[in-house]
């Protein structure tokens, strides 16, 4: 796990004790960026590439440099101004520079504009400091009180070791119950004081004590442009996305020979777009090219690029013998085999480029296969998410990827239509435009249900859902969703696909997870919903704002997959969920992406825009597997240890599940005869990710994030922590 943290500290407290002073305190194989009062760490695996500095004084210009330096032997005065970008960045130096210059007055967003995915860190001066996150959430950043000030980190799990943090089982609570919801999450996080910069936002730490400001405001209705704008401000945002990683050499060979760059060819057409836009950009040039060919004697003066004389005749030059130019290096495209289709074939098809892969399907890549082993052996996340329980499965695809590695990770949150936009459209004054979503969700329960669900039940239930959001009060909104919470009211996922989108035509909708928690737990969420009830309504559209919040919800479950199934060395890179992707992805209309089939139409117009105009007018429209049934079958294999898993789980003893119902849960999903609800597997896996989470916590030694801090007590995991 790579994580970089610092603090800003302000007067030092009274009776303050000896152990909490900045200076005894640092993190453990840290590198120092800055030092001083407002000190900066990276610490973990960053390659020299991930770590750019840039330094601006008065009467001097901008210097930029790359990978951890050395201490700064001049000394920062209140007008010296700093940048720290950590992460993949696809900035120049002269960009770097000038970003600086103009963040001397206090605007920061355009720090967030170029490609990649990084964390940016601004200090003016020696007393404040400015983080911005990004915007969709998959580089948070987290803050705390700490000796006097505020000790900031890209993890949370350093600062709760700083401070001593005891696990927030309310904030749990909220996530299992309501994982999309911000008026049940807050800004909390599983550790108790430790708070989390909202997506989207900058937190500026001055004297010690933090400010949390927008940077960016969501872009609403007047800001979306035409489909045919929209969809070529994508095309380059997306493109540029790709072109900064495959340009970028890689630091080395792979362990066990792994490819420089590598990409998922799985069954979707995320994946499908960007091995196809990955193997249309020319790789960076490998390090050692261009050197004499084999059997040619050493030349010398040609390391340093000068010309060498022969000798031979007075003012001749010897050629050095250079090999011919090489076929373009291969990229390594994984596909983990499910079914017998030669389904990502057909979505990738006549790519020379890549070196394709098929990973037979076994017992060791099934959902819950680490469960068979030791429960605590695993890596520790930063927080919990259901992709600890398919770390096995991740980890042989990314074995067999490359050094970095590309992924569709992050597109349908991105461009899809979330059912609730139903309602932004009608709030708009364009009901006309419910036609098309509408008849395609009637077309579907027809077929499965019978002609008069479909074409009478399912439209009007989904325009009367839709009506109703878009009129109902967002205090009124959250008071009917904590009173469903109480009554466990919780939808189970089933019925046909038009009372499921009904079902998300709400400005607050309980997980998967949430039919199996406590009466206690569903209560104090409750509780925490009646509170938010008090605040203000947000301006945001209830459409615009679902969907934003699916889209952290999902980038939180990306960070989990990088900490828990990342090789060493190797960089897994999601491009839908950069800035500048995410920010393109805003200017599509909402009728647009509504649209029956609209994600595979926009990704195939982006391949079209990018030159690749040779796909079949139906691409990416087949039939996606189904993982149900390797789910249930990992099930089935992990039963002995899923019942020395919850045998006496630590979520039954916070008071957070009920554990008679969860058992029942488990033994009724791992026989394969019964039938489920769509959502049962889906919330199964939550709750004993979130187990198996809080078992390697308790396990982990205090202080191992630092050297300098006292032993300190474990406190318990007390139910008492509820609300």
């Amino acid at each position: 796990m790579r994580w970089l943290t610092g603090w800003s500290t302000g007067s030092p407290r009274a009776g303050a004790p000896a152990h909490e002073a900045p200076g005894a305190v640092e993190p453990i194989a840290a590198r120092p960026l800055w030092t001083g009062p407002n000190p900066l760490w990276a610490v973990g695996d960053w390659r020299p590439g991930e770590i750019r500095l840039a330094t601006l004084r008065p009467g001097a210009r901008a210097t930029v440099t790359t990978g951890p330096a050395g201490p700064d032997p001049v000394e920062d005065t209140p007008a010296t101004t700093r940048l720290a970008v950590l992460g993949h960045c696809g900035a120049s130096d002269a960009e770097l520079a000038a970003g600086l210059a103009a963040a001397r007055g206090g605007a920061v967003r355009h720090l967030t504009a170029w490609p990649g995915s990084y964390t940016a860190v601004l200090r003016t001066g020696t007393r404040s400091t400015v983080l911005l996150t990004d915007l969709a959430g998959a580089q948070p950043v987290f803050h705390t009180p700490w000796a006097g000030g505020t000790a900031y980190a890209t993890a949370a799990l350093p600062l709760a070791d700083l401070v001593g943090a005891p696990l927030d089982t309310g904030h749990l609570a909220a996530r299992l119950a309501c994982p999309e919801s911000p008026e049940a999450l807050g800004t909390g996080t599983p550790y108790l004081g430790v708070r989390q910069v909202p997506p989207g936002h900058a937190l500026a730490i001055r004297g010690g004590r933090p400010y949390l400001s927008a940077y960016d405001e969501p872009a609403g209705a007047a800001q979306q442009r035409g489909e045919a704008p929209a969809v070529r401000e994508l095309t380059r945002a997306l493109l540029e996305s790709v072109r900064s990683r495959v340009r970028t050499p890689a630091p080395g060979p792979g362990a066990g020979g792994r490819a420089r760059l590598g990409v998922d060819l799985s069954y979707g057409t995320a994946s499908a777009t960007v091995a196809l836009l990955a193997a249309a950009v020319p790789l960076a040039p490998v390090p050692g090219a261009g050197i004499p060919a084999h059997g040619a004697p050493p030349v010398r003066g040609a390391q340093r690029g000068e010309g060498v004389r022969s000798g031979a005749v007075k003012g001749s030059w010897a050629r050095a013998a250079v090999r011919p130019p090489s076929a373009p290096e291969q990229l390594a495209a994984v596909t983990l085999g499910e079914t017998g289709t030669p389904a990502p074939l057909a979505l990738a098809p006549d790519l020379p480029r890549l070196r394709h892969t098929v990973l037979a399907p076994g017992p060791g890549t099934l959902p819950y296969a680490d469960l068979r082993a030791e429960l605590q052996a695993g890596r520790l996340t930063d927080e919990p998410g259901a992709e600890l329980v398919a770390a096995a499965r991740a980890e042989a695809r990314f074995d067999a990827g490359g050094t970095d590695h590309l992924t569709g990770y992050g597109a349908r949150q991105v461009l899809d239509g979330h059912p609730a936009r139903l309602a932004d459209l009608v709030r708009a004054g364009r009901p006309r435009e419910l036609l098309p979503p509408v008849a395609a969700l009637a077309g579907a329960d027809r077929a499965a249900v019978g002609v008069l669900a479909g074409a009478l039940r399912t439209p009007l239930t989904v325009v009367r859902a839709a009506h109703r959001l878009s009129r109902i009060r967002y205090a009124e909104a959250l008071d009917d969703a904590a009173v469903k919470l109480t009554l466990r009211h919780v939808p189970d996922g089933g019925g046909t696909a038009g009372s499921r989108s009904a079902d998300d035509l709400a400005w607050c909708v309980p997980g998967p997870a949430a039919r199996w928690l406590s009466d206690e737990a569903l209560s104090a969420v409750a509780l925490r919903l009646r509170l938010a009830a008090r605040e203000p309504a947000p301006a945001e559209l209830p459409g615009a704002r679902r969907a934003r919040h699916a889209l952290h919800r999902h980038a939180r479950g990306f960070r989990t997959l990088v900490h828990v199934a990342e090789q060493p060395g190797q960089r897994l890179h999601a491009p839908f969920l950069d800035n500048q992707v995410v920010r393109a992805a805003r200017l599509l209309p909402d009728d647009v992406r509504l649209q029956p089939g609209a994600r595979p139409a926009l990704l195939h117009a982006v391949l079209a825009g990018a030159g690749r105009t040779d796909l079949p007018p139906d691409w990416g429209r087949g039939p996606r597997p189904d993982r149900t049934a390797a789910a249930r079958a990992g099930l089935r294999l992990a039963a002995d240890g899923l019942a020395e898993l919850f045998d006496a789980p630590l979520l039954a003893e916070a008071g957070l599940i009920d554990l008679p119902a969860v058992r029942a849960g488990l033994a009724r999903s791992a026989d394969p005869a019964t039938p489920l609800p769509p959502g049962t597997l889906a919330g199964l896996a939550e709750l004993v990710a979130t187990e198996l989470w809080l078992r390697r916590v308790r396990a982990r030694r205090h202080g191992a994030c630092w050297t300098g801090l006292p032993l300190a007590q474990r406190p318990a995991l007390a139910p008492a922590r509820l609300a």
